[in-house]
């Protein structure tokens, strides 16, 4: 299973879900897919309504830049880290 790593502002959001989630995927997408329906909501704040990824987040799979077609093996590390911006 693939270990996902989750930023401090979906912990926040959803607790139970703790910072380290164990998910069976695919690709990133897959990953999205299957937070989503461990922690209804989650996929909202990680896709826009057009189905992409939120412009305001990166994901990394196993420290490469990924998207959501981006191969997961069931060793890989997923982190999703939100962009800092600021002026």
């Amino acid at each position: 299973m693939a270990t996902v790593l989750l930023p401090r502002t979906l912990v926040e959001l959803f607790p139970a879900a703790g910072g380290r989630v164990d998910v069976d995927a695919r690709s990133v997408g897959d990953v999205i897919e299957r937070l989503d329906a461990a922690y209804p909501g989650m996929g909202d704040r990680l896709l826009d309504a057009g189905s992409r990824l939120r412009r305001h987040l990166l994901l990394f799979v196993d420290q490469e830049r990924a998207t959501l077609d981006t191969a997961v093996g069931p060793r890989s590390e997923v982190r999703i880290i939100p962009a800092l911006s600021g002026g």
